[in-house]
């Protein structure tokens, strides 16, 4: 509805690969123990698994949140693309304890920079899981295609969703 008020995008523009924000394994949605991801109610996407203490940009982008728990973090990709990297589940209850912001709301970043720092041990000691969700909040915008999942990938060096 009102299609005509949406921002008519270049032809091309809309098309852009994500890189995973992590180095480990990653999951389809559906398998994520958590119903709002699970039932892509948040977007389509893809979760991780991993053993690092990092989120790295998955693309060029601009900081749009970073939740006051700081347990996740939004992104403007230059193809409009609205992307939330949700680290870990239920994990806002830690209200922001072990995590540490490396950026802030409005900055530009770089494929690669590292957006969240976070306590693997204290985290999981807690009886968290750290499973990520990367999802397209916007995703109704575009054609997405999570290239595959059951596969090892490397932070900000594999490409993971194709945007078009």
């Amino acid at each position: 509805m009102f299609s005509f008020l949406k921002k008519k995008k270049e032809p091309g523009l809309q098309d852009m690969v994500l890189y995973a924000p992590v180095s480990g394994e990653a999951v389809e949605l559906g398998q994520v123990p958590d119903q709002v991801f699970a039932s892509k109610m948040m977007g389509e996407g893809v979760a991780f698994e991993f053993s690092g203490q990092t989120i790295a940009a998955p693309c060029d982008a601009e900081v749009t949140l970073i939740a006051n728990t700081l347990h996740a973090v939004g992104l403007l990709a230059d193809n409009g693309a609205e992307i939330l990297i949700h680290i870990g589940l239920d994990t806002t209850e830690l209200n922001g304890e072990g995590f540490e912001a490396r950026v802030s709301v409005g900055q530009r970043v770089k494929r690669g920079d590292r957006l969240i720092t976070f306590d693997r041990s204290f985290i999981e000691g807690k009886g968290y899981s750290l499973i990520t969700p990367m999802v397209i909040t916007n995703s109704s915008d575009f054609s997405v295609e999570v290239l595959k999942t059951a596969a090892t990938f490397e932070e900000a060096q594999s490409p993971i969703i194709k945007l078009g």
